[in-house]
This record gives C-alpha cells, sequence and structure tokens, in this order.
C-alpha cells in the first residue's frame, strides 16, 4: 500500500512544498510536478471546475508518481470528502471552516472507527490491488491520510485554540487572498497587519502540535513564510507558473533578438 510521503516528511520536522492545479484539466501536470521535486499537488476542486473522473486521473498520476495528491473540496460534505478518499486523495483540504463543532465533524469522515466515521467502500485499485485484513487496511489508510483545515477569516483566527484543539487535526492552511479581504486590507499580503496575524497563528499551531502551512502565490511568498515557521507550504499554481516562466523566456528572447539588417 502507498505511504503518505509528504506525512512522513512532516512528521520528521521537514518543511515541504507543494503547487496548486487549478485551471488546466491535465493529469500530466502531476507529472511535471513531481519530475520538478514538488512534495505534493494542490488539487483545487472549490475554485477550480474539475469534475470528479478528472481528480480521479490527477489523482492517480500523482501516487504513480510519488507525489502526494491532496485535494481541496468545494464545501464540507461527507459525500465530497469520502468520495475523493476512495478515489485515492491522501488528504482532504476544508475551505472557509469557522465552527471547532463543523470542523470535529468534517475531519471524522477522513478516519475509519474508531477514530473516525468514514464508510469502508475500499476497492482494489486503493490498495494496488495488493491483497490485506480489513484492520490492516483501516489502519494504513488512517494513518496515511492528513486532514488540512484552511484559516481564511478573522473569525477563524479568534476561534484558533478551539479551532486547533479538535481531534486529528494535522495541518493549518492560511488562505492569505480571502484573510487579507477578512482584515479589510484586501490583497496587501505584506501588511504588517497580516503578517503579524499569520505570526501568531504559527505559534498558536505549534503549541496545538499542528503542522502551520499556507498556500501563496508566489515564489518569493513561499520562501518568506517558510522562513517565518510555516511548513507546509504551497507556491502558486500550474498557470501562474507557466505564465511566469513563459514571460520570462519571451523576455530572454526579445533581448537577444539580432537587430535587422535591412
Amino acid at each position: 500500500m502507498r505511504v503518505n510521503l509528504t506525512r512522513e516528511r512532516l512528521a520528521k520536522g521537514d518543511t515541504v512544498f507543494g503547487c496548486g492545479l487549478q485551471v488546466y484539466r491535465s493529469p500530466e501536470i502531476c507529472r511535471a510536478f513531481a519530475a520538478a521535486g514538488f512534495d505534493y499537488v494542490f488539487i483545487d476542486m472549490e475554485h477550480g471546475s474539475f469534475d470528479l473522473e478528472t481528480v480521479q486521473d490527477m489523482i492517480k498520476v500523482a501516487l504513480e508518481n510519488g507525489i502526494t495528491p491532496i485535494v481541496r473540496v468545494a464545501e464540507l460534505l461527507y459525500s465530497l470528502v469520502c468520495r475523493l478518499l476512495d478515489a485515492g486523495a491522501q488528504g482532504i483540504i476544508l475551505p472557509r471552516v469557522e465552527e471547532p463543532k463543523l470542523l470535529e465533524q468534517a475531519v471524522s469522515w477522513m478516519r475509519f472507527p474508531p477514530v473516525g466515521v468514514r464508510g469502508y467502500g475500499v476497492n482494489p485499485t486503493m490498495v494496488a490491488y495488493e491483497a490485506h485484513s480489513f484492520p490492516e487496511i483501516i489502519e494504513h489508510l488512517n494513518r496515511n491520510t492528513v486532514s488540512v483545515v484552511q484559516f481564511e477569516t478573522v473569525t477563524a483566527m479568534e476561534r484558533a485554540d478551539e479551532l486547533l484543539s479538535v481531534p486529528g487535526l494535522d495541518i493549518v492552511m492560511v488562505g492569505p487572498a480571502d484573510l487579507s479581504i477578512s482584515l479589510g486590507i484586501p490583497g496587501q499580503f505584506d501588511h504588517p497587519l497580516l503578517v503579524s496575524t499569520v505570526d501568531r497563528l504559527i505559534e498558536k499551531c505549534v503549541q496545538h502540535n499542528v503542522v502551520p502551512g499556507i498556500q501563496t502565490r508566489s515564489t518569493a511568498m513561499a520562501k518568506f513564510w517558510a522562513e517565518r515557521g510555516m511548513r507546509f507550504v504551497g507556491a502558486s499554481a500550474e498557470h501562474g507558473l507557466l505564465l511566469e516562466k513563459a514571460r520570462e523566456t519571451v523576455a530572454a528572447l526579445q533581448a537577444a533578438k539580432i537587430p535587422s539588417r535591412v
């Protein structure tokens, strides 16, 4: 059975880096991200328009190439969470969470009893066609699934201690765009208020033994937060990386353009 390599690295105290997949409906991008050295791919079903079958293909390619597939659901529903886990996702990101009780319920969907309430619908593809007993499969999948909750509002920040105390929560992922809007400073990612707010959350995560993380829009922003203690760090998304590299390439070509001899 496949091991969640991102979870293993985090358990060792390492910092892991991922990239978003939000626009282009190609599982091959997961293979490219794996070849580039990313630890995880953040497949977005909240703001992306992927259907379940497309995401299933992305998950399959990711698993085959040693990069952890983690999927953000559009809303907190058992049917969304468990179908993605049954498709092979090794982690689920829960967006827009502010209520501790709701978070506790959603986290319980990600693991089988006795630690959760996930229904058992394991098919051979989920265990790589290996023969294992129910207890072996349950223990393995419970251990290799990571739960991620997004902090995106002032309310979530104010309730941080309650939310971080939810049993089974592994990772917090700050959504700086929505958080900046909630703070009244939309798009000002280097504003002292946003930085200090997130810094306080990092401290609370450490106190509660929850991995602090953030999804950013640039390499520079990702480096900034990794240096401040974030350990689950997303750097941009596939469309942003492609446009950035394309602009860089065109600029280099234009600069090297040979003057006309006519």
